[in-house]
């Protein structure tokens, strides 16, 4: 599913779109979010959820193709943070999320580092962090646990829907990738 054409009040911020990732340039053809139907739902419930709560989500990245996955390794073969794309990832197959936080009203939240950090400041459990950021990363997980979703330990910002590994690998290009996802 396109998650971002279901909901244009979801903020898609899709670094991989984009210069601001850690590969330093764009790899994606296109800003698009592509879930399977259940991850979709489970993003549409956590945001519901923060936005009673006065918050909403940033979403970072979605459906990733396995080719990316591929240059993603060669920079930083580390599984820690990067899926071996021999395996793929749970991007791959359109069952995870890389989400962050923001304030309905616009005000700019501490969050516990940038996307994409891979120091120990961004794990789930990293404590030498400002007292707002362990807030901001808590509220963001209680969101997103309660919708279902299941959390990386070593990114405060990656969550996995149930079940991923029942989904297929997939290597289709964003733009051409199909709503159904």
């Amino acid at each position: 599913m396109d998650v971002g054409a279901g909901d244009p009040g979801l903020q898609l911020d899709i670094r991989y779109a984009t210069d601001d990732n850690f590969l330093s340039r764009a790899v994606y053809d296109a800003a698009r979010c592509l879930l399977v139907p259940d991850a979709a739902d489970r993003l549409a419930a956590a945001e519901r959820t923060l936005r009673a709560e006065g918050y909403a989500l940033v979403v970072w990245d979605c459906y990733r193709p396995r080719s990316v996955q591929y240059a993603m390794w060669e920079i930083l073969p580390d599984p820690d943070y990067v899926a071996d794309p021999e395996r793929g990832s749970r991007h791959n197959r359109g069952a995870a999320v890389d989400v962050g936080l923001r304030v309905l009203d616009g005000r700019a939240l501490v969050l516990p580092t940038a996307h994409d950090d891979f120091t120990p400041k961004a794990h789930r459990d990293a404590t030498d962090l400002p007292p707002e950021a362990i807030e901001n990363r808590e509220r963001l997980e209680r969101a997103m646990t309660a919708a279902g979703w299941i959390p990386l330990s070593t990114e405060w910002w990656h969550f996995d829907a149930p079940g991923w590994e029942r989904y297929p690998l997939r290597d289709d290009p964003l733009s051409a990738a199909a709503g159904g996802n």
